[in-house]
């Protein structure tokens, strides 16, 4: 089967002929099993990639050695560690460019004793030219002759053979259209669309489809740059664009004989952009006479050209079944492999057999003795994301997990954890090519497979083939060219989790530069794992312990499931004992740990919290500092957390602390926000509104306490305590002050009255005043109270509560309580049992919940302030006891640590510069913005008052006396308030009464235009409240993951060398991740690799180190701004087609990028004036890139 003699040339290095070969070379074993020994035994592939290593791995059944050739940006690259030799191509050249250096590919081959030359498909395959050079330096070209490759390599010729033979084809232009001219000519004679496409390619590049006379130049002058780019050639013709038609190409084989056969069908109508995305062997529902007119009319068109090799006639098929030949690809096709699947045919191995001789007969390959079996599908999984227009993502692949098992074949090149993806080339990451006996198999089986591929570090089409393979169009095989594009519901995508990738970033971050939760001062006291102690069987306390394995069933919140909350307060008044409520989930870690408890420590005791406290009138989990929190430092969503801790604990009312008219925020919102909220809350799990307002004004309370009820839930309007009432010197918050405030209360219809003691104010002679003369003037109305035990007395004063007539008090289970936090559980209800008024609640499981918490709060030791006792300065400075530890804090950031003393003698003052006002959140920060600023200005009370007309103050004091947090008991100091907001405006109402309602669907949309089709309703209202908050909290969950499923050990303490951590992502799915080893730091990047074991399998992540002193160049990136104009996605700029100061009109091209072979041009958003033009051509940018800045 040999043609070529040697040709008398030395062998290079490595041939196959040298006589010292060892006997038991890899050579000689190829040889022995191949069971031939031909001349023709070295063979170069002039290409690159996957196609490369096909032919590599054919040539070696053939017993041949195998040369590869490659650009120095693919030295890296898989096809040349797949070839026995491979030598850099094109050096100096640019990446594609490389891989079109004829003269420099022959060269190789002549030096290196290689006696065939296959071209792959792309680059050079259809180039006649190089063919020619290959056979005149006496190599066999494995391919069409030359002048063939010429005849129907260019399609305009291709075109005039078939009209000449009778073969029907699409009108077109009869030659080459050299100017935009030319092209209106036509296109004046058979009108739009057109489709313009290059004469010397394929593959999609060098195609556009014009409709319209306005976008026919620039269509014109991009199909000739991006064809001159890929192919070396620029040439193009017009064709009408037929609507939904069909593509279908025949394989074809043919000998130097004149034999020619075919290898049936191929539908390879699913496209993007002319790039054919699945194709699928045989076409279904193609009838029969278009099927067999198709197959004969490849024939007739290989023969009538003596077509040698392999190659590929194309046609479109209309909806009327009939079909027009388009073109007809001299080369081996991408999709080659599902004709392989299907008819059993190696058809690289018959290119290679037919070039060297070899006919068809020889080889078994008559029509007759070509049968097909099945169906056959092909996926090309390509590194781009469809979420952005199928941008090409480049990267390094962190992760590679590829398919397998019956029926599925993969080719691949770059698939490897490790691998380089540029932007130089085609995006193809590997075709998936499965096989079934039908075609619906065949489609499952793909499902399936795509399923396996895990890829992380770069995006790839996945998700877009899944929806792809699941569309009923696809499903039913009756696709279309355009389907793709005429189907926007392909682009409703499920994105992929990357859940394992982003925890090792977020571990290997917290490696490198240490915790990134504000607040952290070193390493948590406990790293070890929390033990989850036994309770006692309630039916047998004597037999085995307690089976939480379900949550309890009984408990106070049944009543307001089954009767609603008026029935709810009645049975809390009704009830001989006294009830708690447990802050634990919430103020006690507030107060003591800057709020940084984590749902999953919540989590874990949850289910055995519901038995424990099954007679608690309410769980305190939710509001407050908790919500922002939880997004802000925490990096968790607070929705998540009032849904699941709801799932584990159905029986207990959850109660939430909310602020009014503002909600959970901090400002003012339209109504109809808080009523969205109040809505949503209560349908996610919330219970009880535990509804207060910074200053006690009643216009803030009536819009909660209203929305609160319209939503359904249990409505404790909140009293706000400060002074003394039984101190009679004090006379701005007296008795009267308070039952009047009552007063005002109680004619809303509210459910539950609470008194908020939220500095620890309230001494026992006041509780039994305050308490007694509510419970005398309104007998039936529940009244809970809430207290800090800052002072010490909070035990005392509760129990004084509890005897004057309260319903409730609040507690904190023991290790969580006292000092800035509640009074102790076990103290309360052990003291109120046996009176009469116990509250229900165990003292063994106290015990074990405690046992519980003491470890848990070990775990946060790190956030714990310096308090260490109580401190009954709190009657003087009335500091809450949540801001108490966290001015502290805030002191210590500040420099002002060592001048806590003078903090809180200015706290005092500047209570008395604001009128001295209720404090609580946010009231209370002013108060502690302003102390703080006194302090670090020196400033005494007197100053302020004498300079305050000159002073800049901090901006929370402004807007509260600007009025944005409502109306203060007794009015605003004046003329301090005049002096301070000077011309700013005056809000002397309610703040949110005049502002316009949110329009929530126009935010949804919005947000998830930014941040994904995952964005809930619930993420509208956290956005609401806190729009900065929730965007940073976005960018992190995106960066890392969820991580409210890691356990605080490892979300805190930085991993250890060897230490297996196990990381439970969902039900029934566990992450067993070890850290392995870290590496240097990379100075030219200033990042380290890290390397993890994921569940056995070696991962590594490349982490920026922030302590690394180098010097990087960065672009700038392009803002929200209309005039600010940033890279559509990493490329190379091609063309800059504005200067500085140029006039440009609203979609005007400013530059052309090309990324992965394919050009695009970016398109100026708004007209204006060219400010800046930050780019120029062969600048590399990475997506977001400033291009150019317009001034409007």
């Amino acid at each position: 089967m040999a043609l070529n003699p040697n040709r008398g040339q030395s062998p290079g290095p490595g041939s196959a002929s040298i006589p010292s070969t060892p006997i038991h070379s890899i050579q000689t074993i190829r040889r022995r099993v191949a069971g031939h020994h031909g001349p023709l035994t070295k063979i170069l592939v002039a290409n690159r990639g996957e196609i490369a290593i096909r032919v590599f791995r054919t040539a070696h059944e053939l017993a041949m050695h195998t040369v590869a050739i490659y650009s120095i940006e693919d030295r890296l690259s898989a096809h040349r560690q797949k070839a026995d030799e491979a030598y850099q191509v094109g050096a100096g050249l640019t990446p594609v460019a490389a891989y079109l250096a004829q003269e420099d590919i022959i060269r190789i081959a002549l030096e290196h004793g290689v006696d065939m030359i296959h071209p792959g498909y792309g680059f050079l395959s259809e180039n006649a030219n190089f063919a020619r050079l290959v056979e005149e330096a006496g190599i066999v070209f494995v391919g069409p002759s030359p002048e063939v490759i010429d005849s129907l390599g260019d399609k305009t010729k291709a075109r005039a053979i078939a009209v000449q033979i009778g073969v029907p084809v699409v009108p077109g232009s009869p030659g080459p259209i050299g100017n935009v001219e030319e092209g209106w000519a036509f296109v004046e004679k058979h009108g739009y669309p057109v489709i313009i496409k290059a004469a010397m390619g394929g593959g999609g590049r060098g195609m556009r489809v014009v409709r319209e006379k306005s976008e026919f130049p620039d269509s014109f002058s991009r199909a000739v740059s991006e064809a001159r780019s890929a192919f070396g050639d620029g040439t193009v013709f017009i064709e009408r664009f037929l609507e939904r038609p069909r593509h279908i190409e025949v394989q074809l084989l043919a000998d130097g004989e004149g034999n020619v056969v075919h290898l049936f069908e191929r539908d390879c109508s699913v496209q993007r952009r002319h790039q054919k995305v699945v194709e699928v062997a045989p076409a279904t529902h193609l009838p029969e006479h278009t099927r067999s007119a198709i197959l004969a009319d490849a024939i007739k068109l290989a023969k009538s050209v003596a077509y040698r090799n392999a190659g590929t006639a194309e046609f479109l098929v209309d909806q009327q079944g009939r079909h027009y030949f388009i073109e007809i690809n001299p080369r081996i096709q991408v999709e080659h492999t599902i004709t392989e699947e299907i008819t059993g045919i190696d058809i690289v191995s018959a290119q290679i057999q037919i070039a060297a001789g070899g006919t068809l007969p020889q080889l078994g390959l008559t029509q007759d003795a070509i049968t097909k079996r099945g169906f056959a599908i092909q996926c090309r999984v390509t590194t781009e994301d469809p979420a952005t227009n199928f941008q090409p993502d480049t990267g390094k692949i962190e992760v590679y997990r590829s398919a397998g098992g019956n029926g599925v074949r993969l080719d691949a090149s770059s698939g490897f954890a490790g691998a380089q993806i540029t932007p130089h080339y085609d995006s193809l990451l590997v075709k998936v090519s499965v096989s079934g006996t039908t075609y619906e198999i065949a489609r499952r089986k793909m499902l399936r497979a795509l399923v396996e591929f895990r890829i992380r570090g770069v995006k790839t089409n996945i998700p877009f083939l899944f929806r792809l393979l699941t569309h009923d169009v696809f499903i039913h095989g009756k696709t279309w060219t355009t389907f793709i594009d005429d189907t926007p519901d392909l682009f409703k995508l499920v994105q992929t989790q990357n859940r394992a990738q982003k925890l090792l970033a977020y571990l290997g971050d917290l490696l490198v530069n240490g915790s990134s939760i504000k607040g952290q001062l070193g390493e948590p006291a406990l790293t070890d794992e929390v033990v989850i102690p036994k309770f006692v069987n309630r039916e047998d306390p004597s037999g085995p312990p307690l089976d939480a394995s379900f949550p309890c069933e009984q408990g106070w919140r049944s009543i307001i499931l089954e009767h609603g909350p008026a029935a709810f307060a009645k049975a809390v008044r009704d009830y001989p004992g006294v009830l708690i409520m447990d802050t634990t989930w919430r103020d006690a870690h507030q107060s003591l740990l800057a709020t940084r408890m984590r749902t999953i420590d919540m989590a874990n005791i949850a289910r055995e919290t519901s038995y424990a406290l099954a007679n608690a009138y309410s769980l305190e989990c939710w509001g407050g500092a908790t919500f922002d929190v939880a997004m802000r430092f925490l990096y968790e969503d607070p929705w998540d957390r009032l849904r699941a801790l709801r799932k584990l604990v159905p029986n207990i009312p959850f109660q939430a602390l909310i602020r009014g008219a503002n909600a959970v925020g901090y400002t003012s919102y339209p109504d109809n926000a808080i009523y969205d909220f109040s809505k949503k809350a209560v349908d996610n799990g919330l219970d009880i509104f535990r509804i207060f307002d910074a200053l006690n004004y009643f216009e803030n309370m009536r819009l909660g306490i209203d929305a609160a009820k319209k939503a359904g839930g249990v409505v404790e309007a909140v009293v706000c305590y400060s002074g003394d009432v039984a101190n009679p010197k004090r006379t701005k918050y007296t008795l009267e002050y308070y039952l009047n405030f009552v007063d005002q209360l109680v004619t809303e219809g509210i459910h539950v009255l609470g008194i908020k003691d939220m500095a620890g104010l309230l001494k026992p002679k006041a509780a039994t005043m305050l308490i007694g003369a509510i419970r005398e003037k309104y007998p039936d109305l529940p009244i809970h109270v809430h207290s800090h035990d800052t002072a010490g007395i909070a035990v005392s004063s509760m129990l004084a509560a509890a005897q004057a007539g309260a319903d409730v008090v609040d507690v904190a289970i023991d290790s969580m309580s006292g000092i800035t936090s509640q009074p102790a559980m076990g103290a309360i209800c052990n003291a109120l049992e046996h009176t009469g008024v116990g509250t229900g609640i165990k003292y063994e499981d106290i015990q074990a919940l405690n046992l519980y918490w003491s470890q848990v709060r070990l775990q946060y030791s790190c956030f714990e302030a310096p308090v260490r006792a109580s401190d009954s300065s709190v009657f003087d400075h009335e500091m809450p006891g949540g801001q108490y530890t966290n001015l502290m804090f805030q002191a210590s950031q500040l420099g002002l640590g060592t001048k806590w003393s003078e903090i809180k003698k200015r706290y005092i003052e500047a209570n008395q510069l604001c009128g001295d006002i209720i404090k609580v959140t946010p009231s209370s920060k002013v108060v502690g913005d302003l102390a703080q600023w006194m302090v670090s200005n020196s400033y005494s009370k007197e100053d302020v008052i004498a300079k305050a007309e000159t002073l800049d103050f901090p901006s929370s004091v402004v807007e509260f006396f600007q009025g944005y947090l409502g109306q203060p008991v007794g009015g605003f100091p004046e003329p301090l308030r005049t002096q301070i907001i000077r011309n700013k405006p005056r809000i002397d109402g309610r703040p949110g009464a005049t502002m316009a309602p949110i329009d929530f669907r126009k935010v949804k949309g919005d947000l998830r235009a930014k941040f994904g089709k995952h964005i809930t309703d619930t993420d509208v209202t956290s956005y609401i409240m806190f729009p900065k908050v929730f965007e940073e909290f976005q960018g992190f969950v995106g960066k890392y993951g969820d991580l409210s499923v890691v356990p605080t050990r490892f979300f805190l303490s930085k991993p250890k060398v060897g230490e297996e951590m196990h990381v439970s992502i969902e039900k029934g799915k566990m992450l067993i991740v070890k850290l392995l080893a870290i590496g240097a730091v990379d100075e030219n990047k200033g990042t380290r690799d890290i390397w993890f074991e994921v569940n056995g399998e070696s991962r590594a992540v490349a982490v920026e180190d922030h302590s690394a002193a180098i010097e990087t160049v960065r672009r700038e990136k392009a803002t929200a701004d209309p005039g600010s104009v940033g890279a559509p996605m990493a490329g190379v700029v091609v063309e800059v087609r504005v200067k500085e100061g140029q006039q440009v009109m609203k979609g005007d091209v400013l530059c052309v990028q090309s990324a992965m072979k394919m050009e695009s041009a970016v398109s100026a958003p708004v007209s204006g004036h060219v400010k800046r033009v930050l780019v120029n051509e062969g600048d590399s940018l990475s997506q977001g890139d400033l291009v150019v800045e317009l001034s409007q």
